[in-house]
């Protein structure tokens, strides 16, 4: 096996952006957590408050022999709406921003490109900010690998992962396991 590396980005709801990125080949694990706000160790309804200045985020760990951080962040960019100022969908607060937070010069140079790819795709308008430096904190246990679980269950992800799992599917083929 190859050196592992991690990107976190912000995308709206965890639950959702998680579940994207569990079926894209290379990804060995997706974790559910908050980064980029003021409070340590903040909790889900502190987040969901939106007082701590935290995003619900996810932190990837990847191959990058089998996927390069550009071709992770598109997929990031074409999955979610990043021309939504702090919103996705019905869930509205700074905590569902989009947002990049790189680790490192390098990500942050492919975290600009992959803005610019997207403000092409998007005719203008891409509002992904680059965040960072700043401190991860893992979400509870319960909202890790939720949509195999309750998610399933969960009206709100029955609408909104679905259509984005199909656009994986149909945008970036190539890019899915089996």
């Amino acid at each position: 096996m190859s050196e592992q590396a991690t990107a976190i980005v912000a995308g709206g709801c965890f639950w959702c952006t998680e579940a994207v990125f569990r079926d894209v080949i290379g990804v060995s694990q997706v974790e559910s957590g908050y980064i980029g706000g003021a409070v340590a160790n903040p909790t889900y309804n502190a987040v969901c408050s939106g007082t701590t200045g935290h995003a619900e985020a996810i932190r990837v760990t990847y191959d990058p022999a089998q996927l390069a951080l550009g071709d992770l962040l598109d997929i990031f960019m074409a999955t979610h709406d990043p021309t939504q100022l702090n919103r996705q969908g019905n869930d509205v607060g700074t905590q569902y921003r989009s947002a990049i937070f790189p680790e490192g010069d390098a990500q942050r140079t492919e975290a600009e490109a992959a803005i610019a790819r997207a403000n092409q795709d998007h005719g203008g308008g891409v509002v992904t900010t680059i965040e960072g430096p700043a401190v991860w904190y893992p979400a509870e246990d319960y909202h890790q690998e939720y949509w195999e679980g309750d998610g399933q269950r969960n009206p709100y992800c029955l609408a909104v992962i679905p259509p984005k799992l199909q656009k994986l599917r149909k945008s970036f083929a190539a890019r899915v396991k089996a």
